[in-house]
Parts: structure tokens; C-alpha cells; sequence
């Protein structure tokens, strides 16, 4: 799992090229009008599909919905573009992109599910490979996102993204170097064994501090848990009043910080700080650099993981299998 993450900064912009093969070069205006775009997936496709509509809601001109089960809105249909992603196994996705082309919508496939992609072989739905079969299949988040992001491009919804993800792909490259030198695993030292609550800003860094989440879960086999600012200045943050004897033992609070936020953000950040530094074990903050959001959010994510991995490793956890997940597989079904 570590040479998985450690890989796939080197691979972003092969997958950007990846979609071009399998969607078609960026498109000036869009092939047919469509009203929504409408993402399906779940886990790392979800986080994939979440980080595609932060990064381009000041950019697409139509509604960017993503949806978590099987359940097809009702907008869906001929003047819809639907996006599949799988990065394993989900049979909720591959159910709702059966049920997207019976409508007549135009279905494009992102990931690694093997059902999914022979749906595509089946019907005229065209299929980008990212990732591998197996617990490595979940490093594919970045790729998964580059090659949404070259989906909405081939169908003329976006610009063309290619100047943003070399740029970003060389900027994570430099930073894995000193992630994984030291700093992933210091910040795990200071989470420890307490239960790390991570918090991120509306967009990118509320995506993010949700995949950190996320990571913990599945390669710890730990709890955590992850908010977005300003919206748990609204209710969350009112139940750090009582329990500090308790949450002092056993909770971390991670404040995930970009060079991208606005002054309103990192004061807002500053004031969480104050209400909630005396109910928690340590209050640690990470800080993204690069010079685009795209950039910022792989930089995010990629500590995420590591640090994540290092959680397990000073714990003699294996962090590739996912028993319970597992265990609940055929339920799914």
C-alpha cells in the first residue's frame, strides 16, 4: 500500500492522457447540450467525484450532482451526462449506470471494477481504466479525479486541464519526497492512539479533510471523523462544551490549511481554535502549498494517506485488507 501511494503522483498525467484515449481530446463547446452532470460512486470514486465538483463549480455552467447508492434521480435522462466511477467493487454504481443508459443518458465509466467495465464492453459506453484490482485500487483518487476532469473536457464542459495537472503532478512529486521522509510520520506520532477529527474548508479542504477520514478508516482500522468549516460553526462545534475530561484523552483535531484560503477562512480557522484547543488531546495543522487548487488538494491527499499508513505500521496493522468491508460485501448485493 505505501509503494501504491508513493506511485501515484508519478502516473496523474498518464491518466489525463488515459481519459483522452478512452473520451476524446477537449472539446471547444459541448457535442449536446446537457442540463447536469450527475457522478455516481462510492468510497475513493465518491471522494474522486466530490473533488471533481470542488474544483470546477466556478467553471461548469450546469448543475454537478454526485450521488452515493444506486438510486437514479429523476433528472436523469437523454439531455444528461452521467459519470460512473468505480474504484472496486460497487455494485450500487454499476446498477446505476445500467439504469442511466436504459433512460438514454450519455454514460461515460471511470475505475477499476470489472463489472463496470463490462457493462461498458456491452453497450456503447466508453471506459477509462485507472488504478489496479485489489486494496491498491483505493490510491486511485487522484487519477480517478484527473480523468473526470478529462471527461467533462472531451465532453466541452470544461477547458482543456492539461497546463493544471502538470503543474500539479510535478508540485505533489516534490512533496511526496518530504512527506515520506518524515513529516507523514510525525504527524501520526502526534495523533497517536486518539482518534483523529479533521477539518477542512468548504471545497478543496472539506474534500479533503473527508478522505483523510476516510484513509484512517481503511488502512488504520481506526475510528475518525471529519467536518467543514463554516458549516460546523453552526452545530458541531457547540458539542465541544461538555466532555473535555473525556475528549482530552481521546481526540485529535487535524485543521487541514491551504495557501488558496481567503482571510474570512483563516480567521474563522483561528476562532474553532480557541473554542476547542482545551477539550482536545493536541490541535495539529497541516498546510498545503502549489499554485492551483487541483495542486493543493492532491497535496492534501496524499499526506492523508501516508499519514494514515503510518498510523497502521505503529500499530502492526495490515493496511490492505478491509474485513469488515468484506464481511458486508454480499449484503451489498
Amino acid at each position: 500500500m505505501w509503494d501504491a501511494t508513493c506511485a501515484w503522483p508519478d502516473l496523474l498525467t498518464g491518466a489525463l492522457e488515459a481519459a483522452r484515449r478512452a473520451f476524446g481530446p477537449p472539446a471547444a463547446q459541448p457535442g449536446k447540450p446537457q442540463r447536469a452532470v450527475v457522478a455516481f460512486g462510492l468510497g475513493p470514486a465518491a471522494a474522486a467525484c466530490d473533488a471533481t465538483a470542488a474544483l470546477v463549480a466556478d467553471q461548469l455552467a450546469v448543475p454537478f450532482v454526485v450521488c452515493r447508492d444506486s438510486v437514479v434521480p429523476a433528472l436523469v435522462g437523454p439531455d444528461c451526462l452521467v459519470v460512473a466511477v468505480s474504484c472496486g467493487d460497487t455494485p450500487e454504481t454499476v446498477a446505476a449506470a445500467h439504469q442511466s443508459l436504459e433512460r438514454g443518458a450519455r454514460v461515460v465509466g471511470i475505475g477499476n471494477d470489472a463489472e463496470l467495465a463490462g457493462l461498458g464492453a456491452r453497450s456503447d459506453m466508453p471506459w477509462c481504466e485507472v488504478g489496479a484490482a485489489g486494496p491498491t485500487g483505493r490510491t486511485a483518487f487522484g487519477l480517478a479525479t484527473v480523468s473526470l476532469l478529462g471527461a467533462l473536457s472531451a465532453e466541452g464542459l470544461l477547458p482543456d486541464w492539461t497546463d493544471d495537472v502538470s503543474a500539479a503532478a510535478d508540485f505533489v512529486v516534490r512533496r511526496r519526497d518530504a512527506f515520506s521522509a518524515g513529516i507523514a510520520a510525525e504527524l501520526a506520532r502526534g495523533i497517536g492512539r486518539t482518534i483523529p477529527l479533521v477539518y477542512g474548508a468548504t471545497g478543496i479542504g472539506a474534500v479533503a479533510a473527508r478522505w483523510w477520514k476516510s484513509c484512517v478508516n481503511l488502512n488504520a482500522k481506526s475510528p475518525a471523523f471529519a467536518a467543514e468549516l463554516p458549516a460546523l460553526t453552526y452545530d458541531e462545534l457547540a458539542g465541544w462544551g461538555q466532555g473535555g475530561d473525556v475528549t482530552r484523552q481521546t481526540m485529535t483535531l487535524v485543521f487541514l490549511r491551504h495557501s488558496g484560503e481567503t482571510p474570512p477562512v483563516s480567521a474563522l480557522f483561528d476562532a474553532v481554535r480557541s473554542a476547542t484547543e482545551e477539550v482536545m488531546a493536541d490541535v495539529l495543522e497541516v498546510r498545503a502549498d502549489g499554485d492551483n487548487d487541483l495542486a493543493r488538494l492532491l497535496d492534501l491527499a496524499l499526506l492523508g494517506e501516508l499519514v494514515s499508513l503510518e498510523l497502521a505500521a505503529r500499530e502492526g496493522v495490515d493496511p490492505g485488507p478491509a474485513p469488515a468491508i468484506e464481511d458486508v460485501a454480499a449484503v451489498r448485493r
